[in-house]
């Protein structure tokens, strides 16, 4: 924490450039240290307590995948995304962007289905049919489809439901894919694939949330 005298001589604007810089790198990283901290703690919680997440995270290992609480990490990320996965260093939480433990476990719960995919079925995530496969099945199986995450977002129109969310996220994430032109590409391969990828909830018998 600052000094109580230098916060009341930047409220005032009384701190010169050089000593506003200083103090507002600081804030920056007693900030990027809390949430580091808040991330971990969410983390270790979901991880023990988590039924989706326990299940995947079991699900993964069985088929010879090793996620685990040091492959699971907690970072600041340059873009708006609240987690990604990557085949060789494991699952990344934006501790920036996750404001909630259940954000946390949505979020990890979907890149845990990512995860699974890779072992399972050997996706390859830049072949955009096997990532928008991927994406649908990662948002319909993690939970962040939910009536109320939908909700939350604004998005509870009644002809809004879990196939649209499923399919309006998973469109986004396949537009970010290095190999695709534009929106019309990412939509083109999300609805190839739609129908078959959406049924399929393994490791799930059926959409658990």
């Amino acid at each position: 924490m600052q000094n109580f005298f230098t916060q009341i001589k930047h409220k005032f604007g009384l701190l010169d450039p050089s000593e506003e810089q200083k103090f507002l790198q600081n804030e920056a990283k007693q900030l990027e240290a809390a949430q580091c901290k808040q991330c971990h703690e969410y983390r270790d919680w979901v991880l023990a307590n988590s039924p989706t997440v326990r299940f995947l995270q079991q699900e993964v290992n069985k088929i010879g995948g090793n996620i685990n609480e040091n492959n699971i990490v907690c970072a600041q990320c340059d873009d708006m995304k609240s987690g990604g996965f990557n085949q060789q260093l494991g699952i990344l939480l934006c501790q920036d962007k996750l404001g909630s433990r259940r954000h946390l476990e949505d979020t990890l719960a979907h890149e845990l289905v990512h995860a699974y995919d890779y072992c399972r079925f050997d996706v390859d995530f830049l072949n955009l049919k096997h990532h928008a496969c991927s994406e649908i099945r990662a948002s319909t199986l993690s939970g962040e489809c939910t009536m109320l995450n939908e909700f939350f977002r604004l998005n509870f129109k009644a002809n809004r439901g879990l196939q649209a969310c499923a399919r309006r996220r998973a469109i986004l994430s396949v537009k970010s894919n290095p190999n695709c032109k534009d929106e019309a590409q990412a939509t083109a391969a999300v609805n190839a694939v739609f129908e078959h990828c959406f049924n399929d909830t393994r490791p799930f018998d059926e959409v658990y949330r």
